[in-house]
């Protein structure tokens, strides 16, 4: 109703002072200035008629049938995977709806058409809109015809090369994850040529678009974002280096590493002793190791910190090297105080570094003795974080049935938790590799 603007108007004016507007609503007669004559009433009153009649609508002079939406040649996903996605938009495990959907569309499967307004909606109030568009299909562009806040799905990316041109950010992303896929080689030279042009958050973005096949080849560029100026840029460098194998920031962490971990104590009763820096130079904070506090006036929990560090950009081999023993034997051994240091440095470099090995080893430890935190009470996040991470990140094969110890009964239930997510990805990945039966 065009005229409902016009009776605001005239409310914040004053009927003193304006006209109140008589609007022609089909279907009723005029509006009389009923029985008192006061201009407010009749404007209170036709408001109240305005807003029935945009409630009720009107009968269309003439409606078109809709156009039916496009097939789609796809299978829908199993009818226990469609239960699943159900239960994630309804709030159980959404950080794991990205991961879902994603698998989604690698297996070349699609959501079954009774959840597409519930993952339309959950799409418009989150970031990954193209990758849910992509897993809904021909169906979705179709209904967002019918609804306005779904209207992302139809919005066209630039294509081809203009999405490297001119396109946005995610554009760019987008366009340099297709050309990785098909030319590794050719993806590092485009980030690498456009790299001085881009922004601070692009070249983070870049980053993390080579980071999900990161090779050899792509060292030299990580090895140059060492120096970048965004502190940013050079902690996703420093983090993808340490995760590459046999990189030079490996081998130099690796050196900087030795004799910081030291068996004592006999067989029976080994213990892990730990010799932590100090302090760093030149070269550590390059790497990616923060620097202690100015003057070098550094106490122990300076130490603790930059141990922990040190730790999580080390490669794991060195640690089985240096002590020979394997990942579950070094985790398992009591460390006192540094503990938790080791504990949160080992399961950051098993998530960057996609060990299985050490990701099980830590898991199996989380679940028989999680590291005691400062107060006995209770766990901090500083300890739980890393465990989330590798329920996240970890392959998904140690949630299925027996691959990990069962909860004991003094387990902490943030931990159960932590296992429940890394049981929920196993079952919600079998799923779709199940027989497809939903619509």
């Amino acid at each position: 109703m065009s005229t409902w603007q016009d009776l605001v108007t005239a409310s914040l004016i004053g009927t003193e002072r304006a006209e109140v507007p008589r609007p022609g609503i089909p279907g009723l007669p005029p509006v009389d200035d009923g029985a008192s004559g006061d201009p407010a009433v009749l404007l209170l009153d036709q408001a109240a008629l305005l807003t029935a009649a945009h409630r009720a609508g009107r009968r269309p002079d003439h409606a078109e049938p809709l156009a039916k939406a496009a097939p789609d040649p796809r299978p829908a996903v199993s009818q226990a995977a469609a239960r699943r996605l159900a239960r994630m938009l309804g709030g159980e495990q959404p950080d794991l709806l990205v991961e879902w959907l994603t698998a989604v569309v690698a297996r070349g499967q699609r959501v079954p058409a009774q959840l597409l307004p519930a993952l339309l909606d959950w799409a418009s109030r989150h970031a990954p809109r193209r990758l849910a568009a992509e897993a809904a299909g021909p169906r979705a562009r179709w209904l967002a015809w019918l609804n306005p806040a779904w209207q992302f799905v139809l919005v066209e990316s630039p294509a081809g090369d203009d999405a490297w041109r001119v396109g946005t950010t995610a554009d760019r992303c987008e366009y340099l994850a297709a050309l990785r896929a098909r030319d590794p080689g050719a993806a590092a030279g485009l980030v690498a040529g456009s790299w001085d042009m881009a922004g601070a958050g692009e070249r983070a973005a870049f980053l993390d678009v080579l980071a999900k096949s990161i090779g050899p080849d792509d060292e030299p560029l990580l090895e140059a974002a060492l120096d970048d100026r965004a502190e940013e840029v050079r902690g996703r460098a420093s983090y993808l280096l340490a995760g590459l194998p046999g990189s030079a920031l490996g081998r130099r962490m690796a050196e900087r590493a030795r004799g910081r971990l030291r068996l004592e104590g006999d067989v029976p009763g080994l213990r892990l002793a730990v010799f932590p820096p100090t302090g760093t130079d030149a070269g550590m904070r390059r790497d990616g190791i923060p620097p202690g506090p100015p003057g070098g006036r550094s106490g122990p929990a300076d130490w603790a910190r930059l141990m922990l560090e040190m730790v999580a950009l080390t490669p794991l081999g060195t640690w089985t090297r240096e002590l020979g023993l394997p990942a579950a034997r070094i985790v398992s051994m009591p460390a006192g105080p540094w503990t938790p240091v080791l504990f949160i440095g080992w399961s950051r470099a098993a998530v960057g570094q996609r060990d299985a090995e050490w990701t099980a080893a830590l898991v199996n430890r989380a679940l028989t003795s999680l590291p005691a935190p400062a107060d006995p009470s209770r766990y901090s996040s500083a300890e739980l974080q890393p465990l989330w991470h590798l329920a996240r990140c970890a392959d998904p094969s140690l949630g299925a049935p027996g691959a990990l110890a069962e909860p004991g009964s003094d387990t902490p239930q943030e931990v159960r938790d932590a296992i429940g997510v890394l049981r929920f990805r196993y079952d919600m990945l079998k799923e779709l590799d199940d027989d497809h039966g939903a619509s």
